[in-house]
């Protein structure tokens, strides 16, 4: 027998879809019954299984509702209202834990003892119920099912603070209903669900919260009862509540009930209070956080075998005590209080007068008090309906319609309507019992249809009331204008009833800063009610915008268009930059976590656009040894490395390895080991970015402008900043190390011991006047000679007849410019025919004195001639590199310093030799004297003085 009516009591704390496997297990058989605690769920519960199965098989029992199909197979109900003696195949009662509940917990015992299916019976709850059960039911096995998420306690927070998708909860209405107020006037809206609201409402405004329109719930206890919602968050606005007798605590494993409801499926969820709630005790928290809770040792229990004979009788065997200490007597139920009420009317005791007639008494008292005005009038509300029955054996219906009309009306305010559907569920119930109105369909069509009806009113006053974006300031500042309306133009301006409020920048709020105090507060307020919807399609909006939309700063901000939404914060790897967004947190995770996703894939992608050489050299898995170590240093440095830091490294790497990492356009300069398709000024920037990042700098260096050759160097330049932006510092200016490498080039051609100067081409290619040239060498560690002669005028273009007069003599050639200037005086002296006055002869001998000392002092050039100074001279750093020299002026090693270098690593000297001589040695070589330029108009003279000389 025990293998044919298997009971299995399916325990563990809440999220772990116990319900969900006991609605599988129940389709598995032709017929089953399952019990719920609430009407609430057993609604919920039935919508399932219509959808799994159909209406036609599918019953609904409640106290207010009944639909039961013809060939009804499955049974949902509330457990008050499971019924009997169906034989049905399964039966499993949820929630077996409110057995020690003092209030129905007589029921649920009376369930867990005596309802059992045929073949299979389940009893889902909490773990507490496990030695009780196992005692009570020996037979029973046991199923453990884990939380599918973690709950953990996140402790107080106001309830401006509230995170979104946040659950509040209150022991009151009054509570409720005023915690829901200041949501609305802080967040734009809550819904609100308690278990004396009807289906219809409750469904409707968890609607509201489903989908999205608001983002907080305001319930009671009721939502700790299985309802399935997306809460992220619960939080307890008190931990007291009234159970019908006095103020009491809630016990650890009741808040763990209500706590339970955060997070759904593998989603995580978090507990704390707020309001004035006190912060929880540590031990409690952690008992809920690791569901460990005081067993459940007494159960409520009222005595099933009732005896209808007389009224005393019923009364003393309701009354009966078990003789199982487990099981403790209940206290006095409102049905059994109100069966003594009118116990005591002559009239009622006088039509109680057999068993049949009591036990109408009886079904007539068990009418729940769904008004709660007042105990006494419930009784008389009793007293009246038993008279109907008694005596006539139904209901009159122009008496019940009287009832049903008064309260079929939808105006007046939320407690009036809330008054009129608890009066209308006393009606619902009495519709629904067998025999006691004459049509019974009739009855419960229009019943329903009054309560949908209140309902739907009920519903819209609460949505007026706490999903509304007005405000007391709001209304003062826009004249007490009725309805707002929120606007959000192209330009992301905000508007409310027209007036500008603020700005949308990007995926953040910035209000109207001339608004203060509470008028800010609601004005931010209002505006994110309009923004709901708008952050939601700027974020889709953005998650398709093409790259070329999206772009980065020199300080690592990210921006879509002229909106900052995010900026880069350093990652495990240079080139594997982190995003931090730029969005409110009213916008909600999901936005975030979209704009992130976006902000990622361009960076990502930009990356390895601008630095795919460098990222090819990474992949590159030929490389080996030598050759990867450096390639690894490479992409460390974001492809820039100063040749004196790897100085030793480069020496080592064999002409095969270097072979391979040039097949990568690695460049190993003189000064620089670089890729030159990363000194582009697009990879320089996002280089300055990713390594001001990866040092972790407040102030990021900006890049040098494109295009310029040599920049001023910045003295307070973080160390290795010009090394990224693609320069090196020489001196007062920094040089392009592209161009610094062709200017070594050129250097390498001049005899660096002996002395040269500045070519045109070098000029040239730094863009640099002579006297900043002479700083850059200092800079490369050169020593520049200032000195100063006589300028020599570039002679004009020879022709044929000139170059053979270049033969002749000096003597000849002073003749031939005699004779030159006088052809030319004629033609250069000529003058109008008018006559011309003579100049006095003190003037004409001031002229000519004045010719003769022009004559006497020829222009002056500048020059400079360099030398290599080695450790003598020259910049530190280089110094350090290896930049001295070893004795007789030789280097000690040819690839360590900076210095040009010929072939066998001495130094070049193809550049005209200064005398024709023999080549002397020496510290300094004499400065060797310029010849005089015979096209100079003052050669005669200077030639005379050289002669005096």
């Amino acid at each position: 027998m025990a293998d044919y009516r298997q009971i299995t009591a399916v325990l563990g704390p809440t999220n772990t879809g116990k319900t969900h496997y006991a609605i599988e297990r129940m389709l598995g058989y032709r017929t089953g019954v399952i019990g719920l605690p609430l009407r609430l769920l057993a609604r919920e519960v039935y919508d399932r299984i219509v959808a799994a199965r159909g209406p036609s098989v599918v019953a609904l029992v409640t106290g207010e509702e009944r639909i039961v199909p013809p060939r009804a197979q499955y049974w949902v109900a509330t457990v008050e209202a499971m019924p009997e003696g169906l034989g049905a195949d399964f039966v499993a009662i949820d929630e077996i834990q409110l057995c020690a509940d003092p209030e129905r917990g007589h029921v649920f015992t009376d369930r867990l003892l005596r309802m059992r299916g045929t073949q299979e019976t389940l009893f889902l709850g909490s773990d507490t119920m496990r030695g009780t059960i196992a005692e009570l039911v020996p037979e029973a096995q046991f199923m453990r099912r884990e939380r599918m998420s973690t709950l953990s306690y996140s402790g107080s927070r106001k309830i401006s603070r509230m995170q979104p998708r946040s659950a509040i909860v209150g022991f009151s209405v009054d509570n409720v209903y005023a915690i829901a107020e200041l949501i609305r006037r802080q967040k734009g809206g809550a819904a609100v669900v308690m278990g004396a609201l009807s289906p219809r409402t409750r469904n409707a405004q968890v609607e509201l919260y489903q989908n999205g329109d608001v983002d907080y719930l305001v319930a009671t206890d009721a939502i700790g009862m299985g309802l399935n919602l997306d809460i992220d968050h619960v939080a307890f606005a008190s931990t007291t509540k009234f159970d019908g007798r006095r103020m009491r605590p809630l016990a650890p494993n009741e808040l763990a009930q209500i706590a339970g409801r955060a997070g759904r499926g593998m989603s995580h969820g978090t507990f704390g209070v707020t309001g004035e709630a006190p912060p929880l005790d540590e031990g409690v928290a952690e008992a809920i956080m690791e569901h460990r809770f005081t067993p459940v040792r007494k159960l409520n229990w009222r005595n099933a075998a009732l005896q209808f004979g007389t009224v005393d009788a019923l009364i003393n065997s309701l009354e009966v005590g078990s003789d199982d200490e487990l099981l403790i007597k209940a206290r006095e139920a409102d049905d059994l209080r109100a069966l003594k009420t009118v116990s005591r009317e002559a009239e009622v005791m006088a039509r109680a007068s057999d068993g049949r007639s009591v036990q109408l008494l009886w079904d007539v008292c068990r009418i729940p008090d769904f008004r709660g005005i007042s105990h006494a009038e419930h009784a008389q509300m009793i007293e009246q309906i038993f008279g109907f029955l008694h005596q006539n054996g139904q209901v009159p219906d122009d008496w019940l319609a009287r009832q049903v009309k008064r309260l079929d009306r939808a105006d007046g305010d939320i407690d009036t309507l809330s008054k009129r559907l608890a009066f209308i569920r006393t009606w619902t119930y009495v519709a629904q019992r067998k025999n006691w109105v004459s049509d019974e369909n009739h009855w419960r069509g229009e019943t329903r249809a009054v309560e949908d009806r209140l309902s739907d009113a009920l519903h819209e006053r609460l949505t007026q009331r706490f999903v509304d974006r007005r405000t007391s300031v709001l209304m003062r500042r826009l004249k007490q204008k009725e309805a707002l309306l929120a606007e959000v133009n192209d330009k992301g301006e905000v508007t409310v009833e027209g007036e500008f409020v603020g700005r949308l920048e990007g995926f953040r709020f910035s209000a109207d800063k001339e608004a203060s105090g509470q008028e800010a507060k609601t004005l931010k307020s209002a505006s994110l009610q309009a923004l709901a919807p708008q952050f939601h399609l700027r974020a889709d909006r953005f998650y398709n915008a093409p790259d070329t939309e999206i772009d980065f700063t020199e300080q690592g901000g990210l921006m879509w268009g002229e909106h900052a939404v995010g900026k880069l914060v350093a990652g495990a790897e240079p080139l594997k930059p982190m995003i931090d967004v730029f969005v409110d947190e009213e916008a909600g995770a999901e936005v975030a976590q979209k704009v992130e996703r976006r902000l990622q894939h361009f960076i990502d992608r930009k990356i390895a656009a601008l630095f795919e050489p460098l990222l090819n050299l990474s992949k590159d898995e030929e490389l080996n040894g030598l050759a990867r170590g450096f390639a690894f240093r490479m992409v460390e440095n974001l492809g820039i490395i100063p040749r004196g830091e790897v100085a030793t490294e480069v020496k080592e790497l064999d002409q095969d390895a270097r072979g391979t990492l040039r097949k990568h356009g690695i460049r190993f300069g003189q000064f620089t080991i670089f890729m030159p398709l990363l000194l582009k000024p697009a990879p320089t920037r996002l280089r300055l970015v990713l390594w001001s990042l990866a040092q972790g700098l407040q102030d990021f260096p900006e890049s040098p402008p494109p295009g310029l050759v040599t920049v001023p160097t910045i003295k307070e330049a973080p160390r290795g900043y010009y090394a990224m932006s693609g320069y090196r510092a020489a001196g007062e200016r920094a040089i392009r190390i592209d161009m610094l490498e062709r200017l070594a080039d050129m250097l390498r051609a001049e005899d660096s011991r002996g002395g040269f100067e500045a070519k045109a081409d070098m000029l040239s290619i730094t863009g640099m006047t002579l006297e900043q040239f002479a700083d850059l060498m200092q800079g490369l560690g050169y020593a520049a000679e200032k000195g100063e002669r006589a300028k020599v005028k570039a002679a004009p273009e020879a022709t044929p007849a000139e170059e053979t007069a270049a033969t002749e003599t000096p003597a000849h050639a002073e003749a031939s410019e005699a004779v030159a200037t006088e052809e030319a005086a004629p033609e250069t002296d000529a003058a109008p025919e008018a006559p011309v006055e003579e100049a006095p002869a003190e003037e004409a001998a001031a002229e000519a004195a004045s010719a003769t000392e022009t004559a006497a002092e020829p222009e002056v050039e500048v020059f400079y001639t360099f030398t290599w100074a080695g450790r003598q001279g020259g910049n530190r750093n280089q110094q350090r590199r290896g930049g001295g020299q070893g004795q007789g002026g030789q280097r000690r090693n040819d690839r360590q310093g900076d210095k040009p270098r010929g072939k066998g690593g001495k130094p070049k000297g193809k550049g005209p030799r200064r005398d024709n001589g023999p080549k002397q040695f020496q510290a300094r070589p004499p400065k060797k004297e310029k010849a005089i330029d015979p096209d100079n108009p003052f050669a005669a003279a200077l030639m005379g003085l050289k002669d005096k000389g």
